[in-house]
């Protein structure tokens, strides 16, 4: 229990806890496994997210606390033994948006438990959970944004085909805001350049078109032209962007490429790839694009996702406010 009380559950940890589970209650964590990746087709890393919530709350339920006994009777689930496990989990040290995304997890597992005839009552429905705290993203002013890709621009100049890439990179990141992982998923034929558009496979495998601008066009065609030929080898994916040695470009160091050309920018604040998203979406609700627009473009599921961003524009215009108005 030391890995669930005292620190936070690595993935090793996860893995030999959830081999560790009693017969009856593995076999639950694998159907509802299946049952989120199949009927509910959400994303690996969200399906990876809440089994491993349902393996922190199983365990919690087996090895028992001060406010119950262990037991290995998912019928014996009740609220008692929900409240102790996020007690657990807050003292470990969990902020509010992390309880309430295992809240979340352990409601969706009771409510499928019960419609599966699992357990008889449902006592994630009486579970409250602290309201999430969404923290205003970081963003880049434009002025930064321009100044990041011209500083990404210059390192390409020498057609170093990496260097060609990454400049690739972050320009269909900012013009886009697609994720890294969408990034990287794209194939050759996911780009249309005469509509200068992309097929994107999102969350939950949704597809959706994006487009991109000039600048990032005239990135992507120095890539293709001068760069990925000398990158792919004979067993090369169709992938668009390649790593070093030809394979599929990795998130991770499509990350690293951000973070340095974010960071040669003056005063910007250090961010990824998903910086760059946030920054595209601000910019876009800056410059007058819609909100229902800009949820389309990003793929986010829900309106209220997207309008974090106004907040972000609101701020800025408060800021602007402060620095200029002589009655602020």
């Amino acid at each position: 229990m030391d890995a669930l009380t005292h620190r936070r559950p690595s993935r090793v940890d996860l893995i030999r806890l959830r081999a560790e589970l009693p017969g009856a209650l593995g076999g639950a964590v694998d159907d509802f496994e299946r049952h989120l990746a199949s009927e509910r087709g959400l994303s690996r890393n969200t399906v990876r997210a809440y089994v491993g919530d349902v393996v922190s709350l199983l365990s919690h339920l087996v090895h028992g606390s001060d406010g119950h006994d262990g037991t290995d009777r998912l019928d014996a689930l009740d609220l008692t033994v929900l409240r102790s496990w996020l007690a657990a989990q807050r003292s470990s040290g969990a902020g509010r948006t992390t309880l309430a995304r295992r809240s979340a997890s352990a409601r969706a597992f009771t409510a499928w438990a019960v419609r599966g005839g699992l357990m008889a009552a449902d006592p994630g429905e009486r579970l409250a959970s602290p309201k999430a705290h969404r923290a205003l993203p970081a963003v880049l002013r434009t002025e930064q944004a321009e100044q990041a890709m011209r500083a990404s621009a210059s390192g390409a100049e020498q057609d170093d085909p990496l260097a060609l890439r990454d400049h690739a990179v972050v320009e269909l990141l900012y013009a886009s805001g697609i994720r890294v992982s969408e990034l990287c998923g794209l194939d050759l034929g996911d780009v249309d350049h005469a509509r200068r558009v992309v097929r994107v496979l999102g969350k939950g495998d949704k597809e959706r078109t994006v487009p991109y601008g000039v600048p990032a066009q005239k990135a992507l065609d120095d890539w293709l032209n001068k760069g990925r030929p000398l990158l792919a080898k004979g067993d090369s994916p169709a992938a668009l962007f390649l790593g070093a040695r030809g394979r599929r470009l990795d998130p991770r160091t499509a990350r690293r490429v951000v973070h340095d050309v974010v960071g040669a920018v003056p005063g910007a604040a250090d961010m990824g790839p998903h910086g760059l998203r946030h920054t595209a979406a601000t910019h876009l609700l800056e410059g007058g694009a819609d909100l229902r627009s800009v949820q389309e473009l990003l793929g986010h599921a829900t309106l209220a996702t997207t309008q974090l961003y106004t907040h972000v524009t609101v701020e800025r215009l408060k800021a602007i406010h402060d620095r200029t108005h002589p009655r602020s």
